[in-house]
This record gives structure tokens, C-alpha cells and sequence, in this order.
């Protein structure tokens, strides 16, 4: 698991690191830039999110279709030659698109279906868990790199380094990750979308992804303005709220997947993490000191944090293997068009209305929020076994399409049989027993 896992969580840590890295900083020097308004300045800052949404399912689907590799290459490429172009920008158009290009490279779902291919699935929430941790210490890298290089070197050279990253990523792609097994699922027909749409669970999870994305993008924005508009911050000085928030984030993501994933409870994890935010923003809206308002911003990158390593899992755990790659890219589109609203909202309702009114409505918003949460069942555990094909019969696989046994597929590249079935229905012997 770990030369398949660690590889692949590398690739998609440095992509948002890229991302990230720029985040900090962004609404201050986009607000320089010629032609910047409040409303194209949140435009930019979630533009990528925008073409994310659009472009992940069409990458979702061309992965489960022609290879995850080469869908993960064109992605990499779009994201560097974007990077490029914001790097070059003298006005806020150029920006925008280049960070629309950036965005076109949408390549998370299409990584995360990827682990699910090389991970067996009761080591996958282990994978998922490893993946969120990478990018936790992307994001947290990004939080102290961005000011601190942005200052020095001038925000251009941020976007030249996520061009570098874009491209390294392809040469870490090509060289350690294994190429996926070949797969032939149970599953004759095409993957039908109406399930996938009305699956109340996934409705509630991509629910939790645009709501979880939105905030991020609205607190980025609003962060770097406030302390340096209103508390007479400079630039350079930003590491110091991002720091803090970034470590007690960091230190609550273990706790968080060790619960969720070993003890089953997704759903507390999830609804604690909500708390966190509806908290925080009340917080930053009614503080009247910087040391408030970094309480505040530490309090939201707890909950964030607590989210970030199970969200991809969670989601994960109500689809099956034909659906995953296109099942993660609504799971994504859902979180990039909250993403890209969470900017172009905040961009246009920021001048207009007061922010305290802004975190009483971002309140009652959690607050329903949590209430869905609550009435979301946590997965339950199904058991896995994996049986070579050279000792049993496929011939006598139509047997195992019955209540007890949730999917099963055969993994060509190994010679197996994989069945996910629910124990308290039938076990292991009995299994066996329909196979030979």
C-alpha cells in the first residue's frame, strides 16, 4: 500500500500546495492589479474552483474509461501552462484566466479513484486518511510559505513555483506510481447517474464539501483584508495568524481519522468540525482585537482540519467500484462550486453588507447544516475477501449476486476474486462454498 499510496498523495499534496500556496495572499494583490474590483477579486480567488467543477466528472469518467495515468498527466500540464499565465499577468482579466486554466487540471477525483484502485478497501480508509494527512501539510506549508515568500519575492514567483511543482508532478507520476489493476466489475450496464444523484447519503456529503469549500474560500478572502485594512498589518506579517491556525489544525486531523475511521463515527467528527465553524466565523465577525480575530481563524482551521482526512473516504464508502471515478468527481464539483461561490459571494456582498450580519447568516447556515448531519448514517463495516481464481470457479460466480453480498469484482492484473459482503448475512466458508 505505502509505493502506491504514498506517490499518488505526494502528487495531489504538491497540486494543492501549488493552489494554496497563492491563497494567503491573493485578495491583496489581485486588488492592485489594473481593472480589480471587490467582485472580480472574489472571482479570481475561487475562478479555479469553476473550471474544477465543470472539468471533474469529464475527467472522472475519461479516467474510468481510457486509464487514470494519462487523465492525471493532462491535468498537470493544463495546471502548469495556467500557473504560467497568472505569473506573466499585468491585469486582473489575465489573471482570471489563468487561474481558470489552473482550475481546467482537475485531477483530485481522478487521484482519489486511483488509490481506491490500488488499495484493497479495507485498507483504504488507512490511504484516504494518508492522502488527507499530505495535504494537510500542504496547506499548512502553503499558510507560512505564501506570505513569507510573497513578501520577499514578489507574489509572481509563487505562481512560477506551482508551474515547477505542475511539472515535477508528471516526473513523480511516470517514475513511482504503479499502474492500476485492470478491473472487471459485476456491473454489465453503464453507470447509471439517477442513483448516484438520489443517493440521499451522497447528497449530504456533496452538501458538506460545497458548504466546507465555501467558508474556506470566504474566510481566505476576508482574512488577509481584515487584519491588514482594519488591524494595520503588512504582508509579511500574515504568517503569524496562518502558523498558529495551521498547527492546532495539523494536530487535530489524527484524532479526527482515528476516531472516524477506527471507531465508525464519521458523522460525530463531521458535525464537531461544523460547531468549529459556525463558532469561529461568529468570532471574526464580532471581534474588536487582532487577538480576537486570530482565535477566531484558529478555531476555523480546527474544524477544517477535522473535516479534510475523512471527507474523501466517507464519500468513497457509498459508491461502488464502477461508480467511484465518476461518484468523486460530483463529490469534487459540489466542493469547487463552493469554492468558486464562497469567492464571488464574498467579493460581492462584502462592500455591501456588514460582516457581522454576514457570520449570523453563516451561523444559521451551519446550524441546518448540522441538523442534516445528524440524520446521516454512519457507513456501516462490510468485510472483505479475496480469493484466487486459480483455486475457485468463476463460472459459479452469478451466485454471489444476493442480498448478502454487496458488489464483487475480479482483479485480471492479480487473478482474484474480490467480494465485499455483509457478515451478519453469511460468512467466509459459505462464500467459498458458492464458488466451488
Amino acid at each position: 500500500m505505502i509505493k502506491s499510496v504514498l506517490p499518488l498523495s505526494l502528487i495531489i499534496a504538491l497540486r494543492f500546495f501549488g493552489l494554496f500556496l497563492v491563497l494567503p495572499v491573493i485578495s491583496v494583490y489581485a486588488m492592485n492589479l489594473e481593472g480589480a474590483t471587490p467582485t472580480l477579486v472574489g472571482i479570481v480567488i475561487g475562478g479555479y474552483a469553476l473550471t474544477q467543477m465543470i472539468f471533474q466528472v469529464p475527467f472522472g469518467i475519461i479516467s474510468d474509461k481510457l486509464g487514470r495515468k494519462g487523465t492525471i498527466i493532462m491535468g498537470l500540464v493544463l495546471f502548469a501552462i495556467g500557473s504560467l499565465i497568472c505569473a506573466v499577468s499585468t491585469d486582473i482579466y489575465s489573471l482570471l484566466l489563468g487561474r481558470l486554466l489552473q482550475g481546467a487540471g482537475a485531477i483530485g477525483a481522478v487521484v482519489t479513484a486511483t488509490i481506491s484502485d490500488l488499495v484493497k478497501e479495507e485498507q483504504r480508509a488507512k490511504a484516504m486518511a494518508t492522502m488527507g494527512m499530505f495535504i494537510g501539510v500542504a496547506f499548512a506549508a502553503s499558510m507560512i510559505a505564501g506570505p513569507t515568500l510573497g513578501s520577499n519575492l514578489g507574489v509572481e514567483a509563487l505562481f512560477y513555483i506551482t508551474m515547477i511543482i505542475a511539472l515535477g508532478s508528471i516526473f513523480v507520476l511516470i517514475k513511482l506510481v504503479p499502474n492500476p489493476p485492470q478491473i472487471t466489475h459485476t456491473y454489465n450496464n453503464k453507470v447509471e447517474l439517477a442513483p448516484i444523484l438520489g443517493n440521499i447519503n451522497l447528497i449530504k456529503m456533496n452538501l458538506t464539501n460545497f458548504l466546507q469549500k465555501g467558508l474556506m474560500t470566504f474566510a481566505f478572502m476576508i482574512i488577509p483584508m481584515i487584519l491588514i485594512k482594519t488591524y494595520g498589518w503588512e504582508m509579511s506579517d500574515l504568517w503569524k495568524v496562518y502558523l498558529p491556525a495551521m498547527i492546532f489544525g495539523f494536530l487535530s486531523m489524527a484524532p479526527a481519522a482515528i476516531i472516524a475511521e477506527k471507531k465508525g463515527k464519521f458523522r460525530e467528527i463531521l458535525i464537531i468540525g461544523i460547531v468549529f465553524f459556525a463558532i469561529s466565523y461568529l468570532i471574526i465577525g464580532f471581534s474588536t482585537t487582532a487577538t480576537i480575530f486570530v482565535i477566531g481563524v484558529v478555531i476555523f482551521f480546527i474544524g477544517f482540519n477535522m473535516h479534510e482526512p475523512i471527507m474523501q473516504s466517507l464519500a468513497s464508502k457509498f459508491a461502488k467500484v464502477h461508480q467511484r471515478g465518476l461518484v468523486l468527481g460530483i463529490f469534487n464539483s459540489a466542493g469547487y462550486l463552493g469554492t468558486f461561490l464562497g469567492g464571488l459571494l464574498g467579493g460581492m456582498f462584502y462592500e455591501d453588507v456588514s460582516l457581522s450580519t454576514l457570520v449570523i447568516i453563516i451561523a444559521v447556515i451551519c446550524l441546518i447544516w448540522g441538523v442534516l448531519i445528524i440524520t446521516m448514517a454512519n457507513p456501516s463495516k462490510k468485510k472483505f475477501l479475496y480469493l484466487s481464481l486459480n483455486e475457485f470457479h468463476l463460472e459459479n460466480s452469478g451466485k454471489l449476486n444476493n442480498d448478502a453480498i454487496d458488489e464483487w469484482y475480479i482483479n485480471n492484473t492479480e487473478n482474484i476474486i474480490a467480494i465485499k459482503y455483509d457478515n451478519e448475512k453469511i460468512d467466509e466458508e459459505a462464500i467459498k462454498n458458492l464458488l466451488r
